[in-house]
């Protein structure tokens, strides 16, 4: 496994092409940054976003980090040969929001052999504010 992840896909324009006609797409999620242990991905708050309320919906929070943890998870495999999944997602829901955008910061907890955990912090564009933490975890399986 690569540790230095940011190898095999270090142009952010690629990975957003890869999502076109995916739920990525729907929800307006966009990766935006890259760095040498972590992937950023931004996602509006509107309509598609929000529940009946009117505030983010908590499923959407959660789509959000499982793209960017699991696109994170794909980065530091060879692609060749494995491909990583989503096997857990654990979300915290801290504080509402009705407008504006967020952002997801992943970074691995773990990265092994079958599986890795990350770590993604979700906040608000503008003031940080802390909107939901996520552990994701991921199984690293061989292509067949």
């Amino acid at each position: 496994m690569n540790k230095e992840i940011w190898t095999i896909w270090p142009d952010i324009r690629l990975l957003n092409e890869l999502g076109q006609n995916t739920l990525k797409e729907q929800l307006g999620i966009v990766f935006t940054e890259a760095g040498p242990n972590y992937l950023r991905a931004a996602m509006p708050v509107d309509r598609r976003t929000v529940q009946y309320l009117g505030m983010l919906h908590g499923g959407a929070s959660v789509a959000l980090a499982e793209t960017v943890a699991s696109t994170a998870a794909n980065l530091v495999i060879n692609p060749e040969t494995h491909y990583a999944l989503g096997l857990e997602i654990n979300a915290n829901h801290i504080r509402s929001l009705r407008e504006g955008t967020v952002y997801a910061h992943a970074e691995p907890l773990h990265i092994g052999r079958l599986t890795q955990v990350w770590h993604v912090l979700i906040r608000e564009v503008g003031t940080d504010a802390l909107i939901c933490v996520v552990r994701h975890t991921v199984i690293v399986r061989p292509k067949t």
